[in-house]
């Protein structure tokens, strides 16, 4: 096929008419060896960075999903500086932890898996039919899940339909549920979310729901050796991002600067962070 493309300067048929609206299906029938659970690892025990903790919120209005920077490798720091929140589309985007090169590879093809099905069919994906598309790749990458491989995102975005941000989780095996005000994942998402169960209220406005994330990943990093605190000697700080009807938006690094300097001077007063009222 290869030889025959060279030797006419253009693509197969096949590949000019996919018969699919998937992109994924497209590639398991022509290149079947790109997807990346069908990767062949080597023999012995795989040692591979892993992004920790990813959490999100709605506000009226929206939804804010923000992670940390941090990329371990068993006890040592791999990346201080990982990106690990990425937009998928206009409206959504996808927060990843897990093994940080899979889960890279696969925000990278969900991204051409939304805009093939757009290009295709001529009209976007729902809200819920994005959540689902990202479960079924999850679920493709079971093989290498059960291998210590696991990818597991959050994924976040404002509904057209419903006029309102929401947020949705998974398991290893592509499982979804939808989360209803904040949610969190990863490693360090245990205490993001004990952090955020108290301080979160559903009239939050867009710039206390920023920073009502940042104070959750601070605490994470306060508990979880694996999550990453704002890091003000090399400034590196989270990743902030807000989709409304607007559209998806990541916050400067200005933005994302001060808003981690306000909390961190804040910390210096109160350790433990912000006082969740008892009734």
């Amino acid at each position: 096929m290869e030889a025959n493309t060279r030797s006419t300067g253009r693509l197969p048929a096949a590949f000019l008419t996919p018969g699919s609206s998937s992109f994924m299906d497209f590639l398991a029938d022509h290149s079947p060896q790109m997807l990346p659970g069908n990767r062949k690892l080597p023999d012995g025990i795989v040692e591979a960075p892993h992004g920790t903790t990813i959490v999100a919120a709605t506000f009226p209005g929206g939804v804010v999903l923000a992670g940390d920077r941090r990329a371990t490798m068993g006890n040592m720091i791999a990346q201080r500086d990982i990106e690990k929140v990425f937009p998928a589309d206009e409206y959504s985007a996808v927060g990843i932890a897990g093994t940080a090169g899979l889960a890279v590879e696969m925000v990278k093809l969900f991204q051409l898996e939304l805009e093939h099905f757009e290009k295709v069919e001529g009209a976007t994906l729902s809200l819920e039919g994005k959540a689902n598309r990202l479960s079924t790749m999850i679920r493709s990458n079971l093989g290498m899940a059960m291998q210590g491989l696991a990818v597991v995102p959050l994924f976040a975005g404002w509904d057209e339909g419903k006029e309102k941000g929401r947020i949705f989780s998974y398991d290893v095996t592509g499982g979804r549920s939808e989360e209803h005000g904040f949610a969190a994942t990863g490693s360090g998402s245990i205490f993001a979310r004990g952090s955020m169960k108290k301080l979160y209220r559903d009239d939050l406005t867009e710039q206390q729901a920023t920073t009502l994330v940042v104070q959750a990943l601070y605490d994470a990093a306060d508990d979880d050796s694996a999550t990453g605190g704002p890091d003000m000697a090399r400034r590196i700080f989270p990743i902030v991002t807000v989709i409304t009807d607007e559209g998806f938006r990541r916050l400067s690094e200005a933005e994302s600067s001060e808003l981690a300097r306000s909390i961190t001077e804040r910390r210096l007063e109160q350790p433990d962070g912000p006082r969740a009222a008892l009734l």
